[in-house]
């Protein structure tokens, strides 16, 4: 909660409204605390507000975020929610000009302190290192197929048009692990090449979405 008493107002980013909408979800339960006044996929922030929380499943990361754009003008405080917890990559993204860095493997109430934590001015950021599980009740796409989490990950960024090696870059994994990722995830989705993965993406919802939620 803000210093003012009121609930600090969040906006949620990303480019995939499923994901923004299962953020939403979980900080519902806290709307007296934080209140989610906007959701954005591909679209910067129109409304004031307080924090903007970046996810990034299947964006951009560390010093290559776009913080200004993000901010678009205000004075938002940006935190970064990922499960990829890299040090290189936490100084990256702080050094870009987050304000903070929040592991998609906390609960619901530990993801409210660090939103109201960095609203007051903290400079939060995971303990660890490495990577954490994010949340088994986390909506993202593919998960109704059977995809865990990275799986998806790396069809969204297929889906866009990366390749492996960029894939491996954009997500700080290796080479090796992303490819792993890319043969089990075709497995259960039933393709062999990589047109056959774009089709099925662009069918289940891997293309990037462009849409706005605003709470009035």
């Amino acid at each position: 909660m803000s210093t003012s008493g009121a609930p600090v107002r969040v906006a949620i980013v990303n480019d995939y409204e499923l994901v923004v909408v299962g953020v939403a979800a979980l900080l519902a339960p806290y709307e007296d605390r934080v209140q989610v006044v906007e959701l954005d996929a591909n679209l910067p922030v129109l409304r004031a507000v307080d924090v903007v929380l970046y996810d990034t499943f299947g964006q951009i990361q560390g010093r290559g975020i776009d913080m200004a754009a993000l901010r678009d003008g205000g004075e938002a405080k940006v935190a970064v929610y990922s499960w990829n917890l890299h040090q290189e990559l936490v100084q990256e993204s702080l050094d870009a000009g987050a304000n903070g860095y929040i592991s998609k493997g906390l609960d619901a109430e530990e993801l409210v302190q660090a939103i109201e934590r960095i609203h007051a001015g903290d400079t939060v950021v995971p303990s660890g290192g490495g990577s954490v599980n994010p949340r088994t009740d986390a909506a993202y796409p593919g998960k109704e197929h059977g995809l865990t989490v990275r799986e998806s990950e790396i069809i969204a960024l297929i889906t866009q048009g990366l390749s492996n090696r960029e894939i491996a870059e954009r997500s700080y994994l290796s080479i090796n692990s992303v490819k792993t990722y890319v043969r089990t995830a075709y497995r259960k989705m039933g393709v062999e090449r990589r047109s056959q993965a774009v089709l099925w993406g662009i069918k289940h919802g891997f293309e990037p979405d462009v849409v706005r939620h605003v709470e009035r």
